[in-house]
């Protein structure tokens, strides 16, 4: 009989408990990456699709993420704990693509970073205005260039943290801004009264180009994939209990704070609404405290998109095309035709355990804080470059690349999943838990046997009790970790998300190509 297998990567065989972040800060660090100033826009997005298709919308795009997650975790499997990122897993499943990968997530995660300080720079004079008026009459209170310089100072020392976990406390408290602002929209939901508010669609929409155009807010409000791997190569318990936890902690929050703030938006100024909902409000102290709790939170959220963009140019720098030709020649040639997991030396993590010296982990972070200042100060709007961007890249990130790698690594005849499985059989047979589920099964066995009151065929007994072991074992093998899902399924549905990436990202760029330009 198959016994039911529980699922062990190297990394788990290798010891569970081999980083050292709790599960509340991988929890707090995923869910800062995923909340950020997307969130201001959610009513504006919501008002194109109409309060019941725009829910859908985003509880739909809030699944699709976390499957996504999911993959990536599950591929995370197949290598060294500590050792997950993106160019490890294209070394295994796609070694000549693994630099487009990786320049792909470095871009991506660059030019947030640049919008971000652009978003800074953008609401400081306000924000110093609101406080005292007599800050308008200052020249360089006024300037952009000024308050992206002053806040240069404190994400240069974030953004030299090696350790995603060190980065908590940050997060920690961009997400209490995040709560601010929550509170400020459904206060002025409750408490103000629009006297000329326009209407409201309930289940009606704006027609399918409005919707869609503003269909990659939602999806890409989400995206957190970058720094998924570095939440398990520092997590503490890796086990499949506690990821499955914080993905649907982070993302299920991400959520309902995106419908709450959607809904309440939403309903207190109806059609009228615009992009950025806190412009909406009049002038007065806690719109200007609104104004400044967005820059601590985008300014606490540049290091998380600096710490992958870095991981990543260190992947792509050390790419060698002979370095593939080697490692699928060491494959052919490691014993009984099984692929040598990532060494130390070829390997880049998006994670604390990244084989980087100090000198080329300052190098890199210098250039990129040095070139993301110079573009910050350089271009005023970043609209249409990060419309391509996040078409490409957030899309690769949260669908086609956990999609594609997870059904490629998963494949049955694959000598990875082949090693994989040898590993989970190793690992259950000296299993005192699956020693004791035998028994248990085997026991039933006989019980259920010595119920048959004749036995017509030794065919028919096996069909009958077949049949009732698999009724008994499902209801027994339900497991909230996802454990005992069937990996055909899984890798049918991870097709699935990555064609479904496809799409999303062919659609993106058509709106931006030409409805964008229309417009």
């Amino acid at each position: 009989m198959a016994r039911h297998r529980r699922a062990r990567g190297p990394h788990q065989r290798n010891g569970a408990h081999g980083g050292q972040a709790s599960m509340v800060s991988s929890i707090i660090n995923l869910l800062n990456t995923i909340v950020g100033a997307g969130t201001l826009a959610m009513p504006a997005a919501l008002s194109h699709f109409g309060i019941v298709l725009g829910v859908i919308v985003v509880v739909w795009s809030a699944f699709t993420s976390a499957f996504g997650l999911y993959l990536q975790s599950r591929c995370a499997r197949y290598l060294d704990r500590g050792s997950s990122s993106f160019f490890a897993l294209s070394q295994l499943t796609y070694p000549n693509a693994a630099v487009i990968f990786d320049a792909a997530i470095a871009i991506k995660c660059f030019g947030v970073g640049v919008s971000y300080m652009i978003i800074i720079g953008d609401l400081m004079p306000g924000v110093a205005v609101g406080f005292d008026s007599r800050a308008q009459h200052v020249a360089f209170l006024m300037d952009r260039n000024f308050w992206i310089t002053a806040f240069m100072l404190i994400i240069i020392p974030l953004c030299f943290l090696k350790r995603l976990d060190s980065l908590k406390y940050t997060s920690l408290v961009a997400l209490v801004s995040i709560g601010y602002l929550i509170i400020l929209v459904v206060y002025h939901f409750a408490a103000d009264k629009v006297p000329d508010r326009a209407p409201v669609r309930i289940i009606t929409w704006d027609g399918p180009v409005s919707a869609l155009s503003n269909l990659p807010v939602v999806v890409f409000a989400y995206t957190c994939h970058q720094n998924m791997f570095s939440i398990l190569n520092e997590i503490k318990d890796s086990s499949p209990k506690s990821i499955l936890g914080v993905i649907g902690s982070s993302i299920g929050s991400a959520a309902s704070i995106y419908v709450l703030v959607a809904i309440t938006g939403y309903l207190t100024f109806g059609d009228a609404i615009k992009g950025n909902i806190v412009s909406m409000y009049p002038p007065s102290i806690a719109s200007t405290i609104a104004k400044a709790a967005i820059v601590i939170l985008v300014l606490f959220s540049i290091p998380l998109q600096v710490h992958p963009c870095r991981a990543s140019i260190d992947a792509v720098l050390k790419w060698r095309p002979n370095a593939v030709s080697r490692a699928q020649q060491n494959r052919s040639n490691s014993p009984g035709g099984r692929p040598l997991l990532p060494s130390v030396q070829a390997r880049s993590d998006h994670g604390s355990t990244a084989p980087m010296s100090d000198l080329r982990f300052a190098l890199l972070s210098t250039v990129i804080l040095v070139l993301s200042y110079v573009v910050a100060l350089t271009v005023t709007s970043l609209e249409r470059v990060l419309a391509y961007v996040g078409s490409t890249g957030s899309t690769s990130i949260s669908f086609i690349l956990p999609g594609l790698f997870y059904y490629k690594i998963s494949d049955p005849d694959s000598v990875h999943h082949q090693r994989l499985a040898k590993g989970d059989d190793d690992a259950d047979a000296n299993s005192p838990t699956a020693s004791e589920d035998e028994d248990e099964e085997e026991a039933g066995e006989h019980v259920l046997a010595a119920s048959v009151g004749s036995v017509r065929s030794a065919a028919s007994g096996r069909s009958a009790r077949n049949s009732n072991r698999g009724a008994w074992r499902w209801r027994r093998r339900w497991r909230w970790d996802l454990e005992h899902i069937n990996p055909a399924y899984l890798r049918r549905a991870s097709l699935g998300l990555a064609v479904y990436g496809f799409c999303v990202m062919g659609m993106c760029l058509v709106l931006n190509m030409f409805v964008s330009v229309s417009h």
